[in-house]
């Protein structure tokens, strides 16, 4: 990021591996020598211990926020996040001190992700589940219905709320996040990013903006630049080892192609609009229709200085 205004320049590592996968299944080995080429890369470091080193310390609580609800073929690929597990372990974090989540436990369970964290012996969570934080919210004039898990709903019987309180996870758990996001499509929000992902799963009462890509392109940037979000993420990362680019909360995969990539970035806008870009170049090449970007959404997220939303000003350094 650069001071004085809205990021001019972004930097964007991308390694290819025609290995990665087979028949849509993720090669282990593979992945984890991907992961580890572009840490290194990004970070210009020596090894990988250095990296990682140079994102967190060992006294982090770092989360390794997935997007799981489409299930472990189409979602972040438990086999991405083994490979981020592998490298913070080695840099000397405890395991008590890795957290997987998302917004319910039961998706990550479903995907895969408690029987990884067990592997491993670290935590596994879901932001609904751990509660949420009156302290800490997004104030949006917009009513939405609250229902149970909702804080006002639960605390006060409301029926209606204009707050969003963020998850007890991150005001009072994590302190660095990295964000592992699939490359796959949404509907109103473009793609499923590194965005969508972390501000749709860190807080409550989201539904009142899932129903417009205009309400959304307001929400989710300023949902994300609260300073318990955007101030602790350490590194984004966007699991493009298979694109889906029709459909968002199912596993699609006679609309994916193996792509065999994974992205990493500080800038989770430039990954963003990277992946709009990418999904559109898989539906032209099958003649289909174009999708919607919801340009606004990233044009807003560069206005809140989160990142650059235009692709002719990424650097793009290509590993294969």
């Amino acid at each position: 990021m650069e001071s004085g205004g809205p990021p001019t320049k972004a930097r964007v590592v991308m390694v290819e591996d025609a290995q990665a996968t087979s028949a849509f299944e993720p090669q282990p080995a593979i992945v984890q020598d991907m992961v580890n080429r572009a840490l290194l890369k990004l970070t210009g470091k020596e090894d990988v211990i250095q990296a990682w080193r140079s994102l967190v310390a060992t006294q982090d609580v770092v989360g390794l926020k997935v997007y799981c609800a489409p299930g472990p073929t189409s979602g972040t690929r438990p086999a991405a996040v083994s490979a981020v597990l592998r490298g913070l372990l080695a840099a000397g974090l405890p395991p008590h001190n890795i957290v997987i989540w998302d917004k319910h436990l039961a998706d990550l369970r479903a995907a895969g992700f408690d029987e990884l964290a067990q592997r491993y012996d670290v935590r596994v969570a879901g932001s609904a589940e751990s509660g949420y934080d009156e302290r800490a919210f997004y104030d949006k004039e917009l009513l939405g219905e609250l229902g149970y898990g909702d804080l006002d709903f639960d605390k006060h019987g409301a029926k209606t709320g204009r707050k969003s309180y963020v998850s007890k996870l991150l005001t009072g758990d994590i302190t660095k996040i990295i964000t592992i996001t699939p490359l796959l499509n949404h509907n109103l929000a473009g793609v499923t990013g590194n965005l969508y992902s972390l501000a749709t799963g860190s807080v409550d009462n989201i539904g009142r903006f899932e129903s417009q890509a205009a309400r959304l392109a307001e929400a989710v940037p300023e949902i994300y630049a609260l300073p318990a979000l955007s101030d602790h993420v350490a590194l984004s990362i966007t699991d493009a080892l298979i694109g889906q680019y029709q459909g968002e909360s199912m596993s699609l995969l006679h609309y994916s192609t193996a792509l065999n990539q994974i992205w990493m970035s500080k800038d989770p806008v430039a990954l963003d609009v990277l992946a709009l870009q990418e999904l559109d170049r898989e539906r032209q090449a099958r003649k289909m229709s174009a999708g919607n970007p919801n340009t606004g959404l990233y044009h807003n997220a560069w206005l809140l200085e989160l990142g650059v939303d235009d692709p002719a000003r990424v650097q793009v350094d290509f590993v294969k």
